[in-house]
């Protein structure tokens, strides 16, 4: 296969625009003899002559008008490259691979993407819905760039977590849902405290299990878990049934024929939803686009 030159293609594409040496050399800041040499190399290197004599000037040979011709192909696809790896420095190009929990991807992070769709088409986001819970783990192998996932508290300014750099996007309302028919459900002022004696459903382990178990302390008791789920489909049906009642995310937007859903106004409990990346990757440009992106999809709630 013959050798390619891309610097000598461009000199003899020059010669072609220019017409002779001595022009193809001042346009290009080099002399007469340099471009002459360059020329005669290609010529090798491809096997076949570039000029011939024309009088006391040179012209392109039927074989060096055939090389122009696929070169410019070339040159295209490079302008196209450095078009694309100037975008990427930018920040306005590149792929970000989003983990994040089931009630995260339509309220976050698909919003975001939406968004990004229009202030930078160039940057592609890859969505893995995952647990909450193993959002870290995905973050730390690299299998994601971004990591969202749930929190009692919001973290603190010196993470505890050398690997991570983490933010609170949001303080997410906990409501409570029970029975349709439960002697509570239209109760005025209704607190965590007063169902403390009642079943509790929620996750076994994990970021979920520590977020309902830590708003009921605070309320001032343990809870008593009668059933674990971690999907609110399984979690509404059991409290429809009388089987427990459970606190549900606002963020999760759920709602079930059978349940009522109740504002805890006094308590205020809450879950925070969390953005994390590994420590030192917010400074690419790319990653942060999708981190602003996401802020930016947090709703706005009448405090």
């Amino acid at each position: 296969m013959s050798e390619w030159d891309i610097k000598k293609l461009q000199i003899l594409r020059t010669l072609s625009e220019r017409g002779t040496v001595t022009a193809t050399a001042q346009t290009l800041q080099m002399t007469p003899s340099a471009v002459s040499q360059q020329l005669s190399n290609l010529a090798k290197q491809l096997g076949v002559p570039l000029l011939e004599a024309h009088g006391r000037r040179v012209r392109l040979t039927d074989a060096a008008h055939l090389v122009l011709r696929h070169a410019e192909a070339v040159f295209a696809q490079l302008e196209k490259a450095d078009a694309e790896l100037t975008a990427y420095a930018q920040g306005e190009a590149g792929e970000v691979r989003v983990g994040a929990f089931s009630t995260a991807v339509p309220a976050l992070v698909v919003p975001a993407v939406r968004a990004l769709r229009e202030a930078a088409p160039g940057i592609s986001v890859r969505v893995r819905e995952t647990e909450a819970a193993q959002a870290y783990e995905l973050l730390a192998a690299g299998e994601v760039d971004i990591a969202l996932s749930l929190a009692v508290q919001a973290p603190a300014a010196v993470d505890a977590d050398a690997r991570f750099t983490r933010e609170s996007l949001l303080a997410d309302p906990l409501d409570v849902a029970l029975p349709g028919d439960h002697a509570l459900a239209s109760a005025a002022g209704l607190r965590l405290a007063d169902l403390a004696g009642e079943p509790w459903i929620f996750g076994g382990s994990g970021p979920w299990s520590e977020i309902t178990r830590a708003a009921c302390e605070a309320a001032g008791f343990t809870p008593t878990q009668a059933h674990s789920a971690s999907g609110w489909t399984s979690i509404l049906a059991m409290v429809e049934a009388g089987m427990g009642v459970a606190l549900v995310p606002r963020m999760a937007a759920v709602r079930r024929d059978g349940v009522t859903m109740r504002e805890l106004s006094e308590d205020h409990p809450t879950r925070h939803v969390i953005a994390a990346v590994r420590r030192g990757a917010a400074t690419g440009v790319a990653v942060s686009r999708v981190l602003a992106s996401l802020r930016e999809a947090v709703p706005h709630r009448p405090q």
